[in-house]
């Protein structure tokens, strides 16, 4: 009784070999698939939606980066419509401290995630329109509630703070234009790539003759694939915080990428050693295979030695 060793014995070579190479081909179109379906279903599920997107960002409220890069923010705002005369530097120092006192607030928070929220939807609309106006992130409602709350703590002159259109670009134009080049495309590929990449690798395996050798392969290459997208994802992280203007928080924006690649970086370490483990596992069954059907084949019966004939 002949045992299963993970492959379909094929009574023609020729066919065998064209299985063989057809398998190869979707395997390795379903490994090239791996990178380009994690990104494109991050980009669609994860930064394209705008629920999601606010709640990635609400914890950065809370973090020092981002807090002194808004403080600074709102308070190149306060002074550039303040009148303060000699005293500027230390009427700049003053409300530099009570926007970072407030950026710890709850109200700040509050804030926060109004002006995420507002962004968010500010460009997705700028993507899916024909808008070339870049997108900002009005830091108006900061401003707004850093009044209200000065005003309660009975700080002097906090009613006479102006509460102004302070804009930080989030998108310029020429970026907007590149972007919505691709991002219909992204929001397509977002579930039909992953979708593609499992239907091609289930068919890779089921094609091949040695389908235990095209799993360890399909696993293989999809760990391979995932440690790629980490590697894109780290060069991604380097060129966006070197293209930044000086005025900007390198730091305060390294948190930003950190936190909306989260799960990006978590997803691609996942894959990666689910690959791992599946190829090792894979392995370690088809060398135990081998080992069972050589001892259970038949041992040769040894050959007679010849004898010589007696005079």
């Amino acid at each position: 009784m002949r045992k299963d060793t993970g492959s379909d014995p094929g009574s023609d070579p020729g066919h065998s070999a064209l299985r063989n190479v057809l398998s190869a081909l979707l395997i390795v179109l379903a490994c090239v698939l791996v990178p380009l379906g994690g990104l494109s279903a991050w980009a669609k599920y994860e930064i394209g939606d705008t629920g999601r997107y606010v709640d990635t960002m609400a914890p950065l409220a809370a973090g020092p980066d981002v807090q002194g890069a808004i403080a600074d923010t709102v308070t190149d705002g306060i002074m550039s419509e303040v009148e303060v005369g000699p005293l500027e530097g230390e009427v700049r120092a003053y409300v530099h401290r009570a926007v970072r006192s407030f950026t710890g607030t709850e109200a700040f928070r509050a804030a926060w995630t109004t002006a995420n929220r507002a962004a968010h939807d500010a460009v997705l609309r700028a993507l899916r329109s024909d808008s070339e106006d870049a997108v900002t992130l009005d830091l108006a409602p900061v401003t707004a509630r850093l009044k209200a709350q000065l005003a309660d703590d009975r700080v002097p002159m906090a009613d006479r703070i102006p509460v102004e259109h302070t804009e930080v670009t989030v998108l310029d134009a020429q970026e907007l234009r590149h972007l919505r080049k691709g991002f219909p495309m992204l929001e397509i590929a977002g579930f039909w790539l992953p979708l593609a990449a499992v239907a091609l690798a289930l068919g890779g395996i089921l094609l091949a003759v040695r389908r235990r050798r095209a799993v360890t392969a399909t696993a293989l290459g999809m760990a391979l694939g995932a440690a790629l997208l980490a590697l894109a994802t780290v060069v991604g992280r380097a060129m966006t915080l070197a293209g930044l203007p000086e005025h900007v928080s390198r730091a305060a924006a390294g948190a930003v990428y950190d936190a909306l690649t989260g799960t990006l970086r978590t997803a691609t370490w996942f894959i990666l050693a689910l690959g791992l483990t599946v190829a090792l596992a894979t392995w370690l069954t088809d060398a135990r295979a081998r080992r069972r059907a050589a001892s259970a084949a038949p041992v040769p019966a040894p050959v007679p030695e010849p004898t010589r004939a007696r005079a």
